[in-house]
Order: C-alpha cells, then sequence, then structure tokens
C-alpha cells in the first residue's frame, strides 16, 4: 500500500495523483504506473500497456489509490480486470467524482476488495487535497459536523485532567484502550487510572455531540420513510411485536429514535455512555429502565436477559472496539434472541439539502462512498465471531441495517 501511494507521489502536482501496483505472490513488484507518467495517458493505460508487454495474465494482489472513472464515466479499473485476474485488490479512496453507487464498480460488486487503512487514506486524501476539497463528497459546509469532533473533544477533556494528547495523537489510538495505553507509556500512570479518564472524556465527548443532536443535522431529515425502513427490517427478522418482547437499546444519544420506534413499549432497557440521551429518553418513556454503560461493557446487566437487542447507528462510532461489543450482545441476549444493529450511511449537507452517501474517514471533512458497506460487512464478520448465526444485512437509503440470531 506504502509502494502505491509512494508511487502516486511521482505524479504531477498540478494533476490527479494516482498509483498502481501489480503485486505477485512472492510480495514481489509486477509493474507499476501512475497517472502523468505518460502524457496524455491514464495509469490504467498505461499498465495495460506495460502488462501486455510483459505476458502478465494473473496477479496475486492489486494495489490502486483511488478508484478512478474515465472520462467517459466507466471504472478503469473494471478495464484493467479485462485483461488482467487479480485474486485480491486493495483500494484506497473512491474518485472524487463519485457521489452514488454506480453499476459496473469493481469495489461494491466484487466481495473480495479490500481498503487502505485510516491513516494511508489521509495520505491519499493529501496528495489530492485541492481535488477532494472540491468534491461532492467534502462535508465542511456542515456547520454540526465540523464544530463536533470526537477526537478534538477527547483531546480537550484529556488536557483538562493532565494528559497533553494532540488530535494526532487520539486518531492514531482510536480505541479506548490504545488511548489508555499509550497514557500509560507517556505519563506511567496505571493502566486503570488511564483507563478511566478515557472512559470519562469519551464520555464528556459524546455528551456534548449528541445531547445538541437534531435531525437538522442528520440524513433522516431527507427521509421521513426511516422508522417505517426499520420496522421493516425488524419484521424480517422477528414475528413477535415489540411491545411482547423483552428490548436492550444500546447507544440512545440523543433519544430521537428510541422515542420514536419504542415510546409504547413496556419493557425496554436504554443503556448509553452519555447521560443527557438517557435523561432524554426517560422524560419521554417514563416506564423504561436506563443504564448508564458502554456497549463495550454491558456488566450492569445479567446473562440471557433480553429478546431483543438493538444499537442503531452505534457501531460505527468514534473508538468503538465492536468484537467486545458484539460479545457483549451476545451474553446479555437469550438463546434465539434477534439483534439488530445499523451504520448510518450518509451525511445530510444542509447547504445543498442533500445526502452525501458514506462515512467520515476519521480525523478528514471527506464522506468515503465505501466506508458505511465496509463498516457493515466489518461488522457482521465480528458477529458470527461472537456466536451469532444467519447474519443478514439491509441497505436503506440512510443506514444499513444488520440482524442475526444468538444460537
Amino acid at each position: 500500500m506504502n509502494c502505491a501511494i509512494g508511487i502516486a507521489q511521482k505524479a504531477p502536482q498540478s494533476g490527479r495523483r494516482v498509483g498502481a501496483a501489480l503485486v505477485s505472490e512472492h510480495d514481489e513488484l509486477m509493474c507499476s504506473a501512475f497517472d502523468g507518467e505518460v502524457r496524455g495517458a491514464s495509469w490504467c493505460r498505461i499498465l495495460q500497456h506495460r502488462i501486455r508487454e510483459l505476458g502478465i495474465f494473473s496477479a496475486h494482489s492489486a494495489y490502486l489509490t483511488i478508484n478512478t472513472l474515465s472520462a467517459a464515466g466507466s471504472f478503469e479499473l473494471a478495464e484493467l480486470l479485462k485483461d488482467v485476474q487479480i485474486d485480491t485488490m486493495y483500494i484506497g479512496l473512491p474518485d472524487p467524482a463519485l457521489t452514488s453507487y454506480l453499476d459496473g464498480d469493481p469495489v461494491t460488486q466484487r466481495g473480495h476488495v479490500l481498503r487502505f487503512p485510516d491513516n494511508l487514506q489521509r495520505q491519499i486524501l493529501e496528495q489530492n487535497r485541492d481535488l477532494y476539497a472540491a468534491s461532492g463528497q467534502s462535508i465542511e459546509c456542515n456547520p454540526h459536523y465540523s464544530s463536533h469532533r470526537i477526537s478534538e473533544a477527547v483531546s480537550a477533556r484529556l488536557m483538562s485532567m493532565g494528559f497533553a494528547l494532540t488530535r494526532s495523537d487520539v486518531n492514531a489510538h482510536r480505541g479506548r484502550a490504545a488511548l489508555a495505553s499509550l497514557i500509560c507509556q507517556r505519563y506511567g500512570t496505571e493502566y486503570k487510572e488511564a483507563d478511566s479518564a478515557v472512559g470519562d472524556a469519551l464520555a464528556a465527548a459524546f455528551d456534548a455531540k449528541y445531547g445538541t443532536y437534531d435531525y437538522a443535522y442528520d440524513a433522516r431529515a431527507a427521509n421521513e420513510g426511516w422508522a417505517d425502513g426499520f420496522m421493516a427490517v425488524y419484521r424480517r427478522s422477528s414475528t413477535r411485536s415489540l411491545t411482547a418482547v423483552n428490548i436492550l437499546n444500546v447507544g440512545v444519544g440523543a433519544g430521537h429514535e428510541a422515542a420514536a420506534l419504542f415510546y409504547d413499549c413496556p419493557q425496554i432497557t436504554f443503556a448509553d455512555i452519555a447521560e443527557s440521551g438517557l435523561a432524554n429518553i426517560s422524560g419521554r418513556i417514563p416506564l423504561s429502565r436506563t443504564v448508564v454503560s458502554s456497549a463495550e461493557d454491558l456488566s450492569a446487566l445479567q446473562d440471557d436477559s433480553f429478546d431483543l437487542y438493538i444499537s442503531l447507528r452505534t457501531y460505527n462510532s468514534s473508538f468503538f472496539d465492536t468484537s467486545a461489543a458484539a460479545s457483549e450482545a451476545y451474553r446479555v441476549l437469550k438463546p434465539g434472541a434477534v439483534i439488530i444493529v445499523s451504520v448510518a450511511n450518509g451525511f445530510l449537507y444542509t447547504q445543498r439539502g442533500c445526502v452525501v452517501p458514506g462515512l467520515i474517514i476519521p480525523g478528514t471533512e471527506f464522506v468515503d462512498l465505501y466506508r458505511g458497506m465496509d463498516t457493515a460487512n466489518s461488522i457482521g464478520t465480528e458477529l458470527n465471531r461472537a456466536g451469532f448465526k444467519d447474519v443478514r444485512m439491509f441497505p436503506t437509503s440512510a443506514e444499513i441495517y444488520l440482524s442475526a440470531v444468538a444460537a
């Protein structure tokens, strides 16, 4: 991956900087190309010419920094795949011109396309800063997401506790355990104290962000039928009425979804790391039970207690440990119980009144079109590992749902 980024670095700064590399099963570079290497030719045309010259018919893996669209609107990677069989592909970012899911996209059509990690995606963005800043995937003008960065809030909170970690430090250690370990190494603090500080910082950050959150900033504002979408997923996952089951809703946020979906459910428990959302929902659903708890640690709740576990847009939160959360979900559910989680898959561009599909790359102003599906696939894998069966995915206009059954 670093090799492909290095190849892209050779491209003229004034143009699109794209790097591509084909690698053998012995991890040897077979051939490479970058935009601008040959005047008037794209990286794809150059690479196609080289593989024909070299007689290459297959490669173990391919690394491409940007999944580019040609001037005709077709995917250049799709053209390359007509000439060479590639076992595994690694993609950095979608083309900045790509603002919706298109037919013929190898990334969404093929099941084994992997992604560059976040830090390398940020390098690709930096290589093509002007190109992406001017794209429709930029959310720079969204006031809520521009002014409420979890990493910034966590950094500020830790600073007030005497732990001077920069936003870069926080972004480079985006797990609670990783951040606590960094504090231990840097300040000689006991792990228990460091973990407590990180937990307090995360709770404060999410409180600040979602305590002021409303649908004026949400893609659901452009989709009034989002609740119907959830109910359709639930009906395909269970035959029981919501009012007849014991529900655990993890990640309440500001309480909007819970109030819309569960206002008449007599057996429901709400859990969240931040107290403001729980206070909101207690006022709206007085008979509900609330627990201040993270999804990764539901130790306040007993094993085999619930018929239905619901967590909407929580599993793609910053600093979230999906594996730990899935294990806890499995523990508290009864055998045969249902889990439904969702991944946000779009941001409302308030100035234009349109939804920008995808998820934000941490530490940037760019919404990655592929990231929602990547995240959903990753969550599905963790649900399987935790012991759930029959994992199914249901994409909708506002988010991607997953459902599964506790074995």
